[in-house]
């Protein structure tokens, strides 16, 4: 997990990143870093190298906002990278801890269950589903970590063919969970579940040291679905106000395509109880297993 120097960790990882041609630097031969030197973000940017350097080290935690819009510009950071940054390096005064909310309203379980043919979840902070309706469960059935997307994604056996799109979905998904961890102090469940995947997945260890930093809001997903074949849907990701930390995805196929056809056939094996779906209600208490 991170250390307590935050800023000046995301800041090394992106510079790992960044091309030295992209940055309009000669490419070199005899490099020792992956991405730039710390001299030449520094010139970049326009600070002394030795202001840089004790920045990453964390030994200048709060520069400046011009000097923290130089470094990204330098490191080519995204809106939300940038974004992320000014949060590590200007942080809001923590408010007292309390336990994440993991109960979905009622009202919004109800919501969940008129839509018979959409597929909706709710995820908690660490990407859990709290609550699915009937085909949103369906369309996860059938794996050793259905309800758990981090879980799902790298541990999984599964994983790599029910998600044709593996490396990108693998991608936004540690991206994913980076943004919705936050920029406070790390949850306990956090940090386990960080050890946990670090522990059994190279490839999550790799995009965890990436710092990658992405919304989940919508995106187009390709899934290969062992009884309803490959589906193509487009999601959307919205937060619940009345339950901080909680999100609704709602994925859709385009009318009158093969995937909506394919989303038909698995609502209707899922009614029947033949398609491994089970209704919110009646589903077994989530484990973390």
């Amino acid at each position: 997990m991170d250390s307590e120097n935050r800023l000046g960790g995301f800041l090394r990882a992106r510079r790992d990143l960044v091309r030295p041609e992209d940055a309009g630097l000669p490419p070199g031969v005899r490099r020792r870093v992956p991405g730039l030197r710390r001299e030449e973000v520094a010139a970049l940017a326009g600070v002394s190298t030795d202001y840089y350097v004790r920045i990453e080290q964390g030994r200048e935690r709060h520069p400046s906002p011009q000097v923290l819009e130089a470094l990204v510009r330098a490191l080519r950071l995204g809106a939300e990278e940038a974004a992320h940054a000014h949060r590590l390096a200007y942080p809001m005064p923590e408010r007292p801890a309390r336990p994440p909310d993991e109960q979905v309203s009622p009202g919004l379980l109800r919501m969940m269950r008129a839509w018979p043919h959409t597929p909706a979840v709710v995820l908690g902070p660490l990407l859990t589903v709290l609550a699915h309706n009937l085909l949103g469960g369906a369309l996860f059935d059938g794996h050793a970590h259905s309800r758990d997307l981090m879980r799902l994604v790298f541990l999984d056996p599964g994983a790599r063919d029910f998600y044709p799109d593996w490396d990108r979905v693998a991608l936004n998904t540690v991206a994913g969970l980076r943004e919705s961890a936050g920029t406070g102090a790390p949850d306990p469940r956090l940090r386990a579940l960080v050890a946990e995947l670090s522990a059994h997945s190279a490839a999550f260890r790799g995009l965890w040291e990436r710092h990658d930093i992405r919304q989940k809001t919508r995106e187009t997903k390709r899934f290969r679905h062992p009884l309803a074949g490959e589906i193509t849907l487009e999601y959307e990701s919205l937060t619940i106000n009345s339950a901080p930390g909680q999100q609704l995805v709602v994925y859709q196929a385009e009318p009158g395509s093969p995937s909506a056809h394919a989303l038909t056939l698995l609502g209707s094996l899922a009614a029947s109880g033949t398609g491994g779906g089970v209704p919110e209600h009646a589903r077994s208490p989530l484990t973390t297993d």
